[in-house]
């Protein structure tokens, strides 16, 4: 594998859903602490290099159910406590980070995502989260598709199973963008 180099000042990191009501979720191969310390690190070391933090986070008790097979939440369950939508202190969120509440899967749907990145020229965005191949997922899809530079923290994200999780780390994100350990993302930082 090749090694980066991002310019902090085009760079923006989008952490997904690192809240209450999901870390806490049993996730593979990663656990929900590991994902949120490294997350954590990845935040701190680009606010340092100057550099733009975003945390997104999902309204659970407005997000979008529609009628599946296997749905996400039960649509008869009663409304999660206003926490669950809370991030989680342990994210590292500081004052001046971007914060992105969104009511589905991705994060630019509905939301001022795309506007926030675009008043910073943001060429390239770090993505990590909970999870994989929901929201980080959906997320990257749609900002692959508007042609920015996309790099995966694989250790900084998690998912419902360490198979799904695997699969769009091995057969989606490296045609998407460059996957790489939060190590050699650290390392990327052009000082």
């Amino acid at each position: 594998m090749t090694s980066i180099s991002l310019d902090p000042k085009t760079t923006a990191l989008v952490l997904i859903d690192l809240q209450h009501g999901i870390v806490a979720r049993p996730v593979a191969p990663h656990s929900g602490q590991q994902v949120v310390e490294n997350s954590a690190r990845l935040a701190a070391a680009l606010r340092k290099a100057g550099g733009t933090v975003m945390y997104v986070h999902v309204l659970i008790s407005e997000a979008l159910i529609l009628p599946s097979d296997s749905p996400t939440r039960d649509p008869n369950a009663p409304p999660p406590p206003p926490i669950a939508s809370e991030l989680v202190p342990e994210a590292g969120m500081q004052e001046g980070d971007v914060i992105i509440a969104k009511r589905q899967w991705g994060a630019f749907y509905g939301t001022g995502l795309e506007q926030q990145l675009r008043r910073r020229d943001i060429q390239t965005i770090i993505m990590g989260g909970v999870a994989t191949n929901f929201g980080v997922e959906s997320t990257a899809r749609a900002a692959f598709d508007q042609g920015y530079h996309l790099v995966f923290a694989e250790d900084a994200m998690s998912s419902v199973s360490a198979e799904a999780h695997q699969f769009a780390i091995q057969q989606i994100f490296p045609r998407m963008g460059r996957v790489r350990s939060t190590e050699e993302v650290l390392a990327s930082l052009v000082k």
